[in-house]
Order: structure tokens, then C-alpha cells, then sequence
């Protein structure tokens, strides 16, 4: 699993959202950026996730943030979680963990007593030049927007 931190430079990458269309980073440049990764469309605490993000989507696109969240499920999947919760921003499809592994947060997870791969529920959090100012790992699902915007303070 690659180590990103705070103060690194993130990787640039080109994925696909729910759409088909195609995300670059660099697109993005000079305007701030967000990445949160998730296990699953539909579960309990991804649902938590979006939600609160959904829920709290006015305030962060007024601090002039943009936002992706990532996940290993289909384009399908992502476009009927958007439909089931309303959601206001994209999502990622990355089935064959590229983005994934790019940003380190595929590896081995515990649950239950049982070992195997999958996703580390991991936010990036970039400023205007895409230099990671923030690493939110184990998010709060209820209150992750919060986290966000409390990063974005100074």
C-alpha cells in the first residue's frame, strides 16, 4: 500500500464517474479538491457518509470545494445510490482499483475475525495546487462534512 501525507503532492489520475465521463485532477488545477474512498454503494455507514456530504453540499461548494467520492463499485451502482439518496455530486466507479492503489487505500482489513482486501475508508483533502493539507482517516460518517470545512479553516 502506497503512504501518502500531508504535504505531498497528489497523484494526478483520470477515472470515470457514474456517467462514463472522464475526472482528471488536473482539470481541477487551481481549484480546491476532495477524494473520499468508501467500501460500498447502499451499505450503512456509506450511506451515512454521502448523505451527511449531500446534506451539507451547499456550504462546501461555497468554500469552493469540489468533490468525488470513490468506491470499487460500477458506474451502474453508483448512478442508482446517487438516484436512491439524492445525491448532488459525482462518484467514482474504479473497478479495477487503479485510483485505489494510486492512493494507497486498497489493502488488508479485519472484520469480524476475518482477514481480506478492501477499501480503507480514506479522505484526501487538497488545496488549490492538489498538495494534500488534510488526510481524514476512519471518518466520522454522521459528521464528515465538518471534517472537511475544519481543514479548510486557515
Amino acid at each position: 500500500m502506497k503512504h501518502l501525507k500531508v504535504g505531498d503532492q497528489a497523484p494526478d489520475f483520470i477515472s470515470k464517474d457514474q456517467n462514463g465521463n472522464e475526472v482528471k485532477l488536473s482539470d481541477y488545477k487551481g481549484q480546491r479538491f476532495v477524494l473520499y474512498f468508501y467500501p460500498k454503494d447502499n451499505t450503512p455507514g456509506c450511506t451515512a457518509q454521502a448523505c451527511n456530504i449531500r446534506d451539507n453540499y451547499g456550504s462546501i461548494k461555497k468554500n469552493g470545494i469540489n468533490i468525488f467520492g470513490v468506491s470499487a463499485d460500477t458506474e451502474l451502482k453508483h448512478v442508482k445510490f446517487i438516484e436512491k439518496f439524492d445525491l448532488p455530486f459525482p462518484l467514482l466507479a474504479d473497478v479495477d482499483h487503479e485510483l485505489l492503489n494510486l492512493y494507497g487505500v486498497w489493502g488488508e482489513k479485519k472484520f469480524m475475525g476475518k482477514t481480506f482486501d478492501g477499501i480503507h475508508r480514506t479522505t484526501f483533502v487538497m488545496d488549490a495546487s492538489h498538495m494534500i493539507v488534510g488526510i481524514i482517516e476512519k471518518p466520522k460518517n454522521k459528521n464528515h462534512s465538518d471534517e472537511i470545512l475544519e481543514i479548510y479553516k486557515d
